[in-house]
């Protein structure tokens, strides 16, 4: 998250300095760069890795990132806090890109995991690298869940007063789709990533700059895992879509006002120099967040120093393209530029993540040997509607390629952009055994047809065929934390069964967890026999009644319905002109309900004291759900068969 003293703009007067010290640091970025003050002689990588904490028995999000930061004390300056309490980042070193600096990437991270897990093993908790944790539930986002420091909050502050709707909206549809509102942008926590930094001198920066955007869909095509989201399962890359409308302020409008996202992939080639980006956010996005800027840019420009562009850092760090310029001062004091790279997901292991930081950055090198200008190769919008495709349909993408060229993902990759990052790689002269490692990796996942989020949609739906979405998850979960722990790259891995979840307790869930979402509902006005042939076409037992406003108002049981018509058909020989019966006239008016965040097993006992088969599931007067004793069989079934093996 950057820079921590920061803070909402409260005032006119602190966004006039601010915005003050913003165009100084911008004219003195300028000066910098037409003056030849950046470092151009090396090139350097790093990384910065993100995970999600869980508990080990529930493999729900475990909330103690300060705590576990507060036990290991000021000796691991490397591992910070990140916008949930249920996640953790570590910064790798700086490297010079040459000889065996993946191999050392790849085991620096193994050695900071394994240092945490170390700690995390006192609160009964585990790493689990996955672009988004499944089993996450969307409660878990409630704003109680925000790591409590300064910078978060004023985060969440400043973009929920730029929101022009009255909630943040998630529409994504996969094979699944997920239709949901939530109250907070903290809805952005659900992402977590493998951030892949390049280091780029000032006169190469517009080219390789434009070459990072056009490898941005094959990157995510190779790499995606992130295909789960409270049970759905939406895009390859869900991660794309979850960051972008998170922190989407904008709304609907009855005109045709263009308004770019705060998550954006960019609206068009760069072209001048990186200044160009520098520009164009701040002409587009309003400040959101503001900070004590103790140094004058342009009077340490004048005294020859280099200064640290606060002001300029600050918003660059609320405005989030998916290929970030960064500015930084390396340790002569020299001030250098850099491409991040937010595209590639966290997991599914460490040896997977520097696979796809091998081949994005060999394909980077190697593409730019090449290519003086990518731009005269392919259209912008290609490159950005590549970019939303691999996020989609990930290892299956057809991408538009040169020259208007369609081609698969697996051929783009095996055919073109592999031996790209062969010959990148060997131009930076790495270790032959860190490009075979690394780069074989990518080849088999291609040729294998094999990615993390195809295993994890496989393995998800196999499951749902067996289990409760509860259990499918937890157990797709379970299985990613046990190959990580081997840290075997995922083609290789063995889909998972029902038998192989061990520690699966439902008295710890929720309703929400084992509810029916796909509800048949009726209302009052409706005839009888329209709900009897429904609840028999559908084999349902209980109908729940609902107005036009989707409010639970009753509920219709198939033991009413059997009542009705044998009473009816003892006394339709003795009435003539019988009027029609209506829901209205059947239904119970007020029925027990639970709330998703009941208890599982108290609403076992609520069923149970009241002798009911159901409880309509609502959320204030909404109508959102209905579990059954059906749903308590099935569980009740999955833990006997559990202790009878």
């Amino acid at each position: 998250m950057g820079f921590q003293k920061v803070n909402t703009v409260e005032t006119q007067n602190e966004m006039q300095r601010f915005v003050r010290a913003l165009l100084e640091d911008v004219q003195a970025f300028e000066y910098m760069l037409n003056n030849n003050w950046f470092e151009n002689d090396i090139t350097r990588i790093g990384a910065e890795q993100e995970m999600a904490l869980v508990n080990k028995q529930t493999l729900k999000p475990a909330t103690i990132n300060m705590e576990v930061l507060e036990r290991m004390g000021d000796k691991y300056p490397w591992c910070v806090t990140e916008l949930a309490k249920f996640n953790l980042e570590t910064n790798l070193s700086p490297r010079e890109f040459v000889g065996d600096c993946l191999s050392q990437m790849e085991a620096e991270n193994l050695g900071y995991l394994n240092i945490i897990q170390k700690y995390l093993d006192e609160f009964d908790a585990s790493i689990i690298l996955c672009g988004i944790l499944p089993t996450l539930r969307k409660h878990d986002l409630e704003m109680h869940n925000l790591t409590p420091k300064d910078r978060y909050f004023a985060l969440m502050a400043a973009i929920q007063k730029h929101l022009l709707g009255t909630s943040f909206e998630l529409r994504v549809e996969g094979v699944d789709e997920l239709l949901v509102k939530h109250d907070s942008p903290l809805l952005e926590a659900c992402n977590t990533s493998f951030q892949v930094h390049l280091q780029v001198s000032p006169k190469e920066f517009v080219k390789m700059y434009n070459i990072a955007q056009v490898l941005a869909g094959p990157t995510i095509a190779i790499s995606a895992n992130s295909p789960l989201v409270f049970g759905r399962r939406l895009w390859h890359e869900t991660r794309i879509a979850l960051f972008q409308q998170s922190l989407d302020t904008r709304t609907t409008n009855d005109h045709m006002r263009e308004r770019l996202p705060r998550v954006n992939f960019g609206s068009g080639w760069l072209q001048g120099d990186i200044t160009q980006i520098y520009r164009e956010d701040i002409s587009r996005f309003r400040v959101l967040l503001a900070g004590a800027i103790e140094e004058d840019s342009m009077a340490m420009i004048a005294e020859g120093k280099v200064p640290k562009l606060r002001a300029l850092q600050i918003h660059n760090s609320t405005v989030y393209r998916w290929n970030r310029p960064c500015y930084g001062i390396s340790p002569n004091g020299k001030p250098h530029l850099r491409i991040e790279n937010r595209v590639i997901p966290a997991g599914p292991t460490p040896v997977d993540a520097t696979a796809n930081a091998a081949f994005w950055l060999g394909a980077m090198v190697g593409m730019g040997l090449h290519h003086e200008d990518i731009t005269k190769q392919m259209d912008f919008v290609d490159a950005r509607d590549n970019f939303l495709k691999a996020a989609k349909f990930g290892i299956d993408t057809t991408f538009t390629w040169f020259k208007d060229k369609k081609i698969s993902a697996t051929e783009l990759i095996l055919k073109v952009l592999l031996p790209l990052a062969k010959e990148g790689l060997k131009h930076r002269k790495v270790r032959s055994t860190d490009i075979n490692k690394y780069l074989d990796i990518i080849e088999a996942r291609a040729k294998d047809h094999v990615t993390g989020a195809r295993w994890a949609l496989r393995s998800f739906t196999a499951l749902s065929k067996e289990v409760t979405n509860d259990e499918a998850v937890t157990c797709v979960t379970a299985a990613i934390i046990k190959n990580q722990k081997d840290n075997k790259p995922v083609h290789t891995w063995k889909e998972p069964t029902a038998a192989d979840l061990e520690n699966w307790k439902p008295s710890r869930l929720k309703v929400e967890e084992f509810m029916s979402t796909d509800l048949f509902t009726v209302q009052k006005e409706d005839l009888v026999e329209l709900v009897a042939e429904i609840m028999d076409w559908r084999r349902i037992r209980y109908m729940p009644v609902e107005n036009n406003k989707g409010e639970l108002v009753g509920l219709v049981s198939s033991r009413m319905l059997l009542r009705h018509f044998t009473r009816q058909s003892k006394m339709i020989h003795l009435q003539e002109n019988v009027p029609p019966t209506t829901v209205n006239d059947l239904m119970i008016e007020k029925p027990i309900t639970a709330t998703p965040d009941t208890p599982i097993m108290e609403a076992m006992e609520r069923m149970r004291v009241n002798k009911i088969g159901c409880l309509p599931v609502v959320k204030g007067k909404d109508l959102v759900g209905i579990i059954t004793e059906m749903d308590f069989l099935r569980i009740t079934g999955r833990l006997m068969e559990r202790l009878e093996k």
